[in-house]
């Protein structure tokens, strides 16, 4: 005849007296939800004890290590370890005290740890092995065959460790069960059907056995194939690839049974590159035909556990002997007699309702939602020591967002960060980049905190506007900051009725340049003042008009230079005045035209110097006065024409050439030369 009872060891407690009366258990490959909408990490316990101490304590109890065993004919077939989440302290009988409590792994300790953080450049698994370690877990295990890849910016955002840790996993299909042992219980994750146990367990099948048999049996099993999700449409998007669609496509397996035409499309699919959209893709179906074909049945085998393959044998249904994989099983066990001195009687009992699927499948984990961020949130712009500017070639920046507590405020505390501008185009655009120390507002795309993008920036206490409000109200500013300097760039408006101004503000250089055409007009004054040198380089003409007076003063020198012809003209009167010396230098001829009269006034000496022949016109009279004594000087002839006469005159004498004649005359005396002969006319005439 077999035996059967059940043993429940609490850590730290030693009563002898302590006895299970009853046990509900519910198991599954990762997490999923019992009858009472609890949710259960792996696996929960409910059992139901008696003691003839009534003073067991929370103190003793909760949160220590514990382990259910079940036991048939003396020996440990199957045990549970973990450690018990609460204790119930019930009435007190006859003799015993009854409690209860719940039995769970040391995984659920994640659900109470809630959080706020950011990981980077790390894979999934380096963050999972985190968050255990974390909480003091040592004892799991990674049977994992595809190589996971780096996060570049992972968030876990308000939310507790518990969901992030299967949100994470489920995410990468990863799937997790328990071994359990004596003293501990460890932890199995895996990704791939050959990472759950198969301890060598064969069950037979037997519909038509009743009552408690010697060896354990499946007394009932019923296969469900069921309409799922024929094929999955995944797509996303990268700006490093904008014009990529990066859409990912797969087909179910095994769907001859129902239509082919129920297609499951999600957008974003949450992947940046075509190896880890096919593998997200794959999960994701895998997922959504996880019900396709399952079985689910009752036994009395005490070793089907969630993550347990084993064989079926014997069953009527070749088909149904297989290998099957254990993806939820809920355990019963009830043992009256532990209380026959009150009155209780009966035999101890177990079954189990368990869901298989075939042992070559994978039950991927639900995916699990991921937090929305709730509207833009603040963050301020951070980077390495020394700097003021931080960016990459796209314009991005790194932050700080207050609730990250384990940040350092450098340029390790996020990834580069997409900074939304007023306009971009391809080589065309606005760019301001927000500068280290500034405070940004940050949206994340779908609400993603993985996916945060600058989208505004806005004044605080420390970082002041330009001009102090509300006085300049009526200012629209854009100033710039100089960097590694002291200074500013502005262009601003004053908008103020009567005192309207666009004003710009270069703290060093300025350059303006039109490919076409230029037209600037002021209708009132203009005022230019440059400090230094001004250069104008005109590359065809240039036309310059001035309604009245012009006036131009140089301190130093001037030089004009003209490649070809120079023309002024003057309306009215011109006149130069120059304090010094005056240089005419012309290479070719000069022409001089006076239509009236020509002053030319020398204070002091004059030299006329020509090198060839020199030519004077003159129309009517020409006068010399010399007020002192006149000289004309020349190596060569001088020929003096005149078609009339030529008069020499000196006080009383003269010299007069006619054509006809030439006299000589000197007070009374005169000498007469014609063609007719020589007339003396004098007082005395004087022949040697």
């Amino acid at each position: 005849m077999r035996t059967l009872n059940f043993r429940l060891a609490i850590d730290g407690v030693n009563d002898e007296t302590l006895v299970v009366r009853e046990f509900q258990g519910n198991e599954f490959i990762s997490d999923g939800m019992d009858e009472n909408g609890q949710t259960v990490f792996g696996y929960r316990y409910q059992i139901a004890l008696a003691s003839r101490n009534s003073g067991l304590s929370a103190e003793q109890i909760v949160d220590s290590k514990a382990l259910l065993e079940v036991i048939r004919n003396g020996q440990v077939v199957s045990q549970v370890h973990g450690i018990i989440r609460n204790l119930t302290k019930g009435d007190t009988g006859f003799n015993h005290t009854f409690y209860t409590v719940t039995l769970v792994p040391s995984l659920e300790r994640l659900s109470l740890r809630h959080n706020s953080r950011i990981f980077q450049q790390q894979d999934a698994q380096v963050i999972l092995t985190t968050l255990l370690d974390e909480m003091g877990i040592t004892d799991y295990a990674f049977s994992v065959r595809r190589t996971l890849a780096q996060r570049e910016f992972c968030v876990q955002y308000r939310e507790t460790d518990a969901a992030f840790f299967h949100r994470l996993a489920a995410e990468e299909g990863l799937m997790y069960f328990f071994v359990h042992e004596d003293t501990k219980h460890t932890l199995v994750i895996t990704d791939n059907p050959e990472g759950f146990v198969k301890p060598g367990l064969s069950v037979p099948y037997n519909v038509v056995s009743g009552g408690a048999g010697e060896i354990p049996y499946i007394s009932g099993m019923n296969a469900c194939r069921q309409t799922e999700v024929s094929a999955i449409v995944h797509q996303d998007y990268s700006f490093k690839k904008p014009d990529y669609s990066f859409v990912q496509q797969l087909d179910g397996k095994e769907m001859d049974y129902q239509l082919q035409t129920y297609e499951h499309f999600d957008y974003p699919g949450r992947y940046k590159d075509d190896t880890n959209g096919k593998a997200f893709t794959q999960i994701r179906l895998e997922f959504l035909r996880r019900e396709a074909n399952t079985v689910t049945g009752t036994s009395d085998e005490s070793r089907i556990q969630s993550g347990c393959r084993f064989e079926v044998k014997e069953h009527l249904d070749e088909v149904m002997n297989r290998l099957w994989l254990t993806v939820a099983v809920t355990h019963q066990g009830s043992q009256p007699q532990a209380l026959e001195e009150e009155g209780s009687s009966g035999a101890t009992t177990y079954s189990n309702q368990f869901k298989l699927i075939p042992g070559d499948l994978v039950w991927r984990a639900r995916p699990q939602p991921k937090p929305q961020v709730d509207g833009p949130c603040m963050a301020k712009v951070v980077g390495p020591a020394g700097e003021e500017i931080y960016c990459d070639e796209h314009g991005r920046v790194k932050l700080h967002f207050p609730w990250d507590r384990e940040s350092n405020m450098d340029d390790k505390s996020s990834c580069w960060v997409r900074v939304s501008q007023g306009w971009a185009g391809g080589q065309y655009g606005m760019m301001a980049i927000p500068r280290i120390g500034h405070e940004v507002i940050v949206s994340f795309l779908n609400g993603d905190p993985d996916q945060p993008i600058v989208t505004g920036r806005t004044y605080h206490a420390s970082n002041t506007p330009p001009y102090t409000l509300p006085e300049a109200k009526t200012k629209t500013v854009w100033r710039s900051d100089s960097h590694q300097g002291e200074g500013f760039n502005e262009f601003s408006f004053e908008d103020q009725a009567n005192q309207e101004l666009v004003y710009l503000h270069a703290q060093k250089d300025q350059k303006i340049k039109v490919l076409h055409d230029k037209n600037q007009e002021v209708d009132h004054d203009e005022t230019h003042q440059i400090g230094h040198d001004h250069q104008l380089t005109i590359g065809n003409d240039r036309t310059k008009n001035v309604g009245n007076n012009e006036s131009s003063t140089i301190k130093v020198n001037q030089t004009h230079q003209v490649g070809q012809d120079r023309q002024v003209n003057v309306g009215q009167d011109e006149t130069h005045y120059v304090k010094r010396n005056q240089v005419w230098t012309v290479d070719g001829k000069q022409d001089v035209t006076v239509s009236k009269e020509q002053t030319i006034t020398v204070k002091e000496n004059q030299t006329e110097t020509f090198q060839k022949n020199q030519t004077v016109s003159v129309t009517k009279d020409q006068m010399q006065i010399v007020s002192g004594t006149l000289t004309h000087q020349t190596t060569g002839a001088v020929i003096h024409t005149s078609d009339t006469s030529i008069t020499l005159q000196c006080g009383n004498s003269s010299v007069e050439m006619t054509p006809d004649c030439i006299t000589l005359q000197t007070g009374a005396s005169s000498i007469k030369l014609d063609s007719t002969g020589i007339y003396q006319n004098g007082t005395k005439i004087k022949l040697n």
